[in-house]
Order: C-alpha cells, then sequence, then structure tokens
C-alpha cells in the first residue's frame, strides 16, 4: 500500500475512534447532568428556552428600548439565545478536567475530548432553544420567520465557535490557576452590556459603535439578526475580524491544551 494511502487510511481511523469517544462522553454528560427522571435530557433545551421567554417576557411587558423598531420579541430571542450559546460553554470547561481526570487511564480519552463533548452539549441546548423558540412564537403569530436563514445560521456558527474556542481556552488555563474559575463568572455579566444583546449597533454614537467592534459577540449578533430581520435592519459587522479572532483564539486554546495535558496527572 502505498505511504500516502497509508495516512490517509490512518488519519480516518483516528478520525472514527475520536468521534466514537466524544459520543460516549456526550452521552455520559448528558446523562450525569441532567438523569433520567422528570423530564430527563430534555432538559439540555428547556432550561436555556426558560431563561430566553422569562427575558423576552420581561422586555416586552417594560417595552424595553433596543433603539430601534424591530419587534421586541424576536430582537429577544435573537439577543439572548446568542448570549446563552457563548456564556455557557466556558462556565462548563472551566474545572472540568478534575472530575473527569479518571477517564484519561482510558487510551482513547483526550483532555480535548472533554472539552468537545462538554461545548457541544451546550451548543445542541442553546440551538434547539433559539430554533424551537423562533419555530413557536412564530406558529402564534409573535414573529415572522427569518428573511435570510444562511445569513442566520453563519452568524450563529460564528457564535458558537466563538463560544467554543473561548470556553476550551479559558478550561485549559484554568488548569493554571484557579482564578480563571473566580474571574470567569464576574466577567461574563460584565460583558453581557457589551455583546449587542440588548441593543443593535447602529443605535449608538459613532464613538461607542468604534469601541463595541473590538468584542467578537458583537460582530456575530449583528450577523444574526442580519440573517434573521434582512431589510428591516441595518447591521454593523466585519466578517474577516471576527474570523481571524476565532482563528487565533482556536490557536491559543489548542496550545494551552497541549501544556495541560503534560501537566494533568490522571486520578486512580
Amino acid at each position: 500500500m502505498p505511504p500516502g494511502a497509508q495516512n490517509s487510511e490512518s488519519l480516518l481511523h483516528s478520525f472514527a475512534v475520536q468521534r466514537r469517544v466524544i459520543g460516549a462522553l456526550l452521552m455520559r454528560e448528558i446523562l450525569t447532568r441532567y438523569g433520567r427522571h422528570n423530564i430527563g435530557f430534555l432538559w439540555l433545551f428547556v432550561e436555556p428556552m426558560l431563561f430566553t421567554v422569562g427575558v423576552t417576557a420581561i422586555w416586552t411587558a417594560t417595552k424595553a428600548i433596543h433603539g430601534g423598531n424591530l419587534p421586541i420579541t424576536a430582537f429577544a430571542i435573537t439577543g439572548y439565545s446568542s448570549v446563552l450559546l457563548w456564556r455557557n460553554m466556558p462556565a462548563r470547561c472551566i474545572a472540568s478536567i478534575e472530575p473527569n481526570a479518571a477517564l484519561l487511564h482510558h487510551r482513547n480519552v483526550k483532555i480535548i475530548d472533554i472539552f468537545i463533548s462538554r461545548v457541544l452539549v451546550e451548543m445542541m441546548g442553546a440551538s434547539i432553544s433559539f430554533f424551537g423558540l423562533t419555530i413557536f412564537f412564530h406558529f402564534i403569530g409573535w414573529t415572522e420567520l427569518p428573511e435570510d436563514i444562511i445569513t442566520l445560521l453563519l452568524g450563529w456558527l460564528s457564535i458558537a465557535w466563538f463560544g467554543a474556542a473561548l470556553a476550551i481556552f479559558l478550561g485549559a488555563l484554568a488548569e493554571r490557576s484557579e482564578l480563571v474559575d473566580k474571574l470567569w463568572h464576574p466577567l461574563a455579566y460584565l460583558l453581557f452590556p457589551f455583546s449587542g444583546a440588548g441593543f443593535i449597533v447602529d443605535s449608538t454614537p459613532q464613538a461607542f459603535q468604534n469601541f463595541l467592534y473590538f468584542f467578537p459577540m458583537v460582530h456575530g449578533v449583528e450577523i444574526v439578526r442580519d440573517g434573521y430581520f434582512g431589510s428591516a435592519f441595518h447591521p454593523h459587522y466585519d466578517v474577516a475580524y471576527l474570523v481571524c479572532f476565532c482563528l487565533v483564539l482556536s490557536l491559543l486554546a489548542v496550545m494551552e491544551v497541549r501544556v495541560a495535558t503534560r501537566n494533568v496527572v490522571p486520578s486512580t
């Protein structure tokens, strides 16, 4: 067999093994977190749905001003669902290695697999919540369907990419210092006002817009709303900046995972 074919076959085998490992960790994560009681794994997306519906109800009842004439229900869904997507991932990855250290005795289980499984759980929950609520509110006549589903999906995936890279980076970095766990939770709340969830960039002063452009999640939210509202919305985002930021963050995450892999000792 030619060397190229051998390398290709070995790569496919490695990918198949990792896929099975992540699948097993994914099911383990869902079962250990939600169990089989009450509604079980349905809490995976019911929980973010409840958060989003609660925020939507509050914003609607208080007639919250978001700086535009966009429907408040759809505005709240696109905004708060995006926050749940990128904010919950790091919270699940930080301090996740120690309780799962025994799994590292298995030759095929790596630290990155633990992170990926947790990231996928959060992504699935937030995504089912977002698209489920979109369809539900359209069915009862509160919102319209997105004008450009492709643009919306690209924006949603870009936010997921940012959240996943950030989660893996902070999860691995937390093995160096417990301060990461202590600092992330207040930092996540401090970032919320600058995430673009509660306002549209076009309604803010130019000087503040220049400041907001440094936050990658703002670009992602603007892309999502561009796909959702289309002609009724004037977006402000830079795809190149968002992609470059996520690429650099992903590289830092991989480097930090390599450091954590060398330093973490599997528990017995």
